[in-house]
């Protein structure tokens, strides 16, 4: 270029001055805009837009340029950069990875944990509510229904879970009456709301469903007592009874025996069947006393109001008129009215008994013998075995009687006592 423009220099010495003041260096600058380049008698023209649009082509050739060869001489450092950075971020995303990683397995491995923990407590609770299901089942066996109640042993035991630790549904559990549904508490239902609020609301169901095991623990402890008193307040009755009749004990129950194995209470450390033991101890003297009380003669030989004629003792005999001992009592009533042996035992006398007339003699065992008489007829016969309460016969006025009535004795090894005495402790068992 520079070049170029010597020769155009050179060749403008050579002519005169140009007319033109304009033209100068080779070089004339065209009135109304627009360059010319002039060159060994050459002239190319440009206009004002085609010159800049020259012009910044060559610029942005030259940056082009110049951006090129900068990148082709730090490529290398760029790229290295690049990967560096880049391997930064892979590795911190390594880390991440690796720290969530872990964070997962702790969270697995607390699950785990949680689940074995919450399934060892729901295997106590049932191993508890078992255990109070067969406590329930005991206290059924001893109970009194018209003192205690229906004890009925539970059909339905917790399941141990087979999946991770959810709320469900307890089985029925014993209540202080028997294991009836409706006693445990229902695990909660309500979404927790993240994890800790899960094993929040697990630990809350397990804990009320303990809870409800140590009331159902305590309600049965309580009955078995109530049960254990009971008896023993029953027997302490019956054998006040027997007492004051003059009875050591009653019969013994026909066609029972066994060798004798002598009972052994629990240890101390065994509440629950140290207090059924004893409960069942005293249930088995209440039973025998009762079974006893079967023999003896305490019931109403006659059903009804009771019209006593005679009482037991002397008084003047009705027909002499002059003082008599009166071994039984007399008692008013219609011909044809059942008469009822007062006592089981085997029939041992039936027919005509001198001034008995038609008489029935029933001997209870232990020495104990009743006597019914004046009777119109006879509903049994010697060796029947009866019952207390079976008829034996009408009431009449056989033999030596003023009226209809029946003549009711008791005797003890063959010795007439006043029957009012059993009678009056039927009225106060309230058997009579």
């Amino acid at each position: 270029m520079s070049g170029w423009m010597a020769s155009q220099s050179q060749q403008t010495t050579r002519h005169a001055q140009p007319a033109d003041p304009r033209e100068r260096g080779g070089r004339r600058v065209i009135a109304g805009g627009g360059y010319t380049i002039a060159h060994k008698g050459r002239q190319i023209r440009f206009g004002p837009v085609a010159f800049w649009i020259a012009v910044g082509s060559f610029v942005i050739l030259a940056g082009w340029s110049v951006a090129t060869a900068t990148y082709i001489a730090f490529r290398d450092d760029v790229l290295k950069g690049l990967i560096a950075r880049q391997t930064e971020q892979q590795f911190a995303y390594e880390d991440r990875i690796a720290e969530l990683r872990a964070q997962i397995d702790r969270t697995a491995s607390r699950q785990l944990l949680d689940r074995e923990q919450f399934r060892q407590k729901l295997d106590v609770l049932s191993r508890r509510q078992a255990a109070l299901e067969s406590q329930a089942a005991a206290l059924s066996g001893i109970a009194d229904p018209t003192a205690t109640g229906s004890i009925r042993p539970g059909t339905r035991v917790m399941p141990a879970p087979t999946a991770a630790p959810k709320p469900s549904p307890i089985s029925d559990a014993p209540s202080p009456q028997g294991i009836d549904r409706g006693t445990f508490l229902e695990p909660s239902r309500a979404p927790a709301t993240g994890e800790s609020g899960t094993e929040a609301a697990l630990d809350a169901d397990l804990a009320r469903i303990e809870a409800s095991l140590d009331r159902v623990e305590r309600h049965q402890a309580a009955a078995v007592h109530a049960i254990e008193d009971r008896y023993e307040g029953k027997a302490r009755q019956l054998r006040g009874v027997l007492a004051g009749l003059g009875l050591k004990r009653g019969a013994r129950p026909p066609a029972t025996g066994g060798p004798f194995v002598p009972v052994r209470l629990p240890g101390e450390g065994h509440g629950f069947d140290r207090a059924l033991m004893r409960a069942a101890i005293a249930r088995a003297e209440a039973e025998q006393l009762g079974h006893a009380l079967l023999t003896v003669p305490v019931r109403k030989p006659l059903t009804g109001e009771i019209d006593l004629t005679s009482p037991f003792g002397i008084r003047t005999d009705p027909f002499l008129g002059v003082p008599a001992m009166h071994t039984g009592i007399d008692f008013r009533g219609e011909v044809g009215e059942p008469v009822r042996a007062t006592a089981a035992g085997r029939v041992t006398n039936a027919g005509w008994s001198g001034g008995y007339g038609k008489m029935v003699e029933i001997d209870h065992g232990n020495g104990l013998a009743t006597r019914y008489g004046h009777l119109s007829e006879i509903d049994v016969s010697v060796g029947d075995t009866v019952r207390a309460g079976q008829i034996i016969g009408r009431l009449g006025s056989t033999g030596r009687a003023t009226g209809p009535h029946l003549h009711y004795e008791t005797r003890i090894d063959g010795e007439p006592v006043d029957p009012q005495k059993f009678l009056n402790a039927g009225e106060m068992l309230g058997g009579g």
